[in-house]
Parts: C-alpha cells; structure tokens; sequence
C-alpha cells in the first residue's frame, strides 16, 4: 500500500496538472454561471409571460437533464449542427449553461426573498434600473444567496470530473491515467478524493467569510 501511494507521489505533476485544470474550470464555470444568472433572474421574474416562460423553460430543462448527458450533447452532438470545440471549451460550455439554471433559480429566490422597504427606498431617492439593482438590490442579494451560490460551486467541481468522458485533463482524468498505467486504482482515486476536499473546503470557507459578513450586517 505504502509502495501503491509512492507510485502517485512519482506521478504528482500529472495531479497537480489535472487539479488546476479542475481549478481554472470550476472557477470560470462558476463566474460565467453567476453573470448569466443575473441575466436569467430578471426574465424569471418578468410579468410577460412568454419571456418567463421561455426563462423558466430553460431553467427547468437544465434541472431535469443529468449533467452527463449534457456534456455529451455539447461534445458530441453540436458537431452535427457544425458546431465543434475543443473538449477544454466543450467543458467550460457545459459547465457554464448547466449551472446557470440553478444560479439563476438561486437567485431568483433569494431576491423574492428580500424586503421590499429597501428598494421602494431606493426608488424614492431617484434610485432607477442598473443603480437600483447595483446600489439597493446586489449586496444584499448576494450575502442572502451567499452559502447556496457556495454550496454550487462545490457542485461545479464535483460534475468536472464527469469531463473525463471527453478525455478533458482535469484531475479525475489524471487519477484515471495513473491507475490506467500503474495498476494502483486506490491509492490514485482516494489521492484525487482528498484534492476534491481540499478544494471544496476552501470554498466552505469563502462561504463561512460570507456568513460572518452578513451577520455583521443584521
């Protein structure tokens, strides 16, 4: 057993390689989510109802489709539309559409369930649109949706390892590789285990920061 994780250790920069990949593609994913979110809740909330229903149709139909099936429609079916990416952009798309979905959805119920005082305030000192939602809605939006837009992110970094289906280097398809090469599928998949944790308690903490804010703000 010693011998199997020494093996991994030789093999350190393939994990190392394949953890910051997973790192650079949970992130973008997860920002590129979150804007699109921003553009999706307005529309969830729209009182025309073809707007919200063509917005709450995607979001609905995202939630429904397991992200592995996903992943494969953009690799392998958008080519047959003359759509092709590379499997690194094919990720990151998917990725980025799939969780969009949910951060919108968060969104959406974070704002419905913010007081109204604040922004009727804001309204009345002259307060309209883009400033309204930047100066009266945004901050406390985000601190309400705050620990949900964190527990999502660690969603994002756990559906990255179904990108090694598209042989995407990320950290899965690294552990995979030395297993594939050296027989020791233990001491490889329980070493990427860990990396996952490490990278989903750095955002349990930015999550906690959050927390500690807002209730600074109460």
């Amino acid at each position: 057993m010693i011998h199997d994780f020494g093996v991994v250790w030789s093999e350190r920069a393939l994990l190392l390689s394949g953890l910051g990949n997973t790192t650079v593609l949970s992130v973008l994913s997860a920002a590129a989510a979150l804007l699109i979110g921003f553009v999706l809740t307005p529309a969830l909330m729209s009182k025309q109802r073809w707007l919200a229903g063509v917005a709450h149709g995607f979001v609905d139909g995202m939630r429904c489709v397991p992200f592995l099936l996903f992943a494969y429609i953009v690799y392998y079916g958008l080519p047959s539309l003359g759509i092709r990416l590379d499997n690194w952009t094919s990720g990151l798309v998917a990725l980025t559409i799939y969780n969009a979905a949910y951060m919108a959805e968060i969104l959406r119920g974070a704002w419905m369930a913010q007081p109204r005082e604040p922004i009727e305030a804001g309204v009345a000192f002259g307060f309209t649109n883009v400033a309204l939602f930047r100066r009266i809605v945004l901050p406390p939006l985000l601190l309400a949706a705050g620990p949900v837009i964190g527990n999502q992110m660690i969603q994002i970094i756990k559906d990255s390892a179904f990108l090694t289906i598209i042989a995407l280097p990320e950290l899965t398809h690294a552990a995979s590789s030395i297993q594939s090469r050296h027989y020791v599928p233990f001491a490889a998949f329980i070493t990427a285990v860990f990396l996952y944790w490490g990278l989903c308690l750095v955002i349990e903490a930015g999550v906690g920061s959050i927390d500690r804010l807002a209730a600074a703000r109460r």
